[in-house]
């Protein structure tokens, strides 16, 4: 097993198990970190009921056994909710591609088949011959009571952070040149963003109520050296004001993934490469490239 940069505080996890997935938690309040086994669980049933935020956490630790670190973690949620993710959140990141900040959240949407985990390929398929970048976010787990069903519809920005269960990394891959053409056909970009691989997620959660995301350190580095590095703070969308924006349009749901956009310095990568994007106080994401 790799070693792996934890979380600065408990965290969830999903990892697996003889062939099924269970739900974990890592504690690194003591000298060593402790994982933990919170049982073959439904994480998307729990988001649902609302549970996994700090207090409720605490006390699944508290009543787990230990186990050994898995050799395997995977993404925090199953495929099929929804993944929402900022465009230019950020003021420098819109400026080095020759734009300003807009005007009121942009947001576009990744196919649930480029959701990987931590340590899996992001495979550039062998058509794609044009420039692939990292992109480094905070992303946001969703997840409040609704058990009816509903979700929630048209939050007002005040309501809008209740939504969330808490933060996890994202990688927003993106076929950077495909994209730029796509563009300038006036065509949409989807297929740039939602290539087979290209949204690695997690590993771990942190409780919404256990750490700011509002001010938070965002890096990206490949093969070592650092690319992106940035804080949170300096988002031009607040996570309410962007919540807000997406619900008006799309129903929120527990289990959906929200990318909060990423900072300037994206850069090509290529097979061979390493990514790692480190959010603070989040734990670590990495991802090796190769060629379909």
């Amino acid at each position: 097993m790799t070693s792996r940069t934890l979380p600065s505080r408990q965290a969830w996890f999903r990892f697996a198990r003889g062939g099924a997935a269970s739900l974990g938690a890592v504690d690194v309040s003591g000298e060593e970190p402790r994982w933990l086994d919170l049982g073959s669980l439904d994480v998307v049933a729990l988001l649902r009921a609302g549970d996994l935020r700090r207090d409720d956490l605490a006390a699944r630790v508290a009543a787990a056994s230990t186990m050994p670190a898995p050799e395997r973690l995977l993404t925090p949620v199953p495929r099929g909710g929804k993944i929402l993710c900022l465009a230019k959140n950020y003021v420098k990141h819109a400026r080095e591609f020759g734009a300003e900040a807009p005007k009121e959240p942009i947001f576009f949407a990744k196919l649930p088949d480029t959701l990987v985990a931590d340590g899996d390929e992001v495979v550039i398929p062998r058509w794609l011959e044009t420039r692939v970048d990292h992109e480094a976010e905070l992303g946001l787990v969703l997840g409040f009571a609704d058990s009816d069903d509903l979700g929630r519809k048209d939050l007002a920005e005040a309501d809008a952070a209740a939504v969330v269960a808490g933060y996890t990394v994202i990688n927003d891959v993106t076929a950077r040149k495909l994209q730029g053409q796509d563009r300038d056909q006036k065509y949409p970009w989807l297929r740039a963003k939602a290539i087979d691989t290209f949204c690695p997620t997690g590993p771990f959660v942190v409780p919404v109520d256990a750490i700011d995301g509002a001010d938070l350190r965002v890096r990206m580095r490949v093969n070592g050296e650092v690319r992106q590095d940035a804080r949170t703070s300096e988002m031009v969308f607040s996570i309410e004001q962007a919540l807000s924006a997406m619900s008006r349009v799309t129903t929120l749901r527990p289990g959906d993934l929200v990318a909060m956009g990423t900072p300037e310095g994206v850069s090509a990568v290529h097979p061979g490469d390493l990514m790692e994007v480190e959010v603070e106080g989040l734990g670590a994401l990495r991802n090796p490239v190769v060629r379909g």
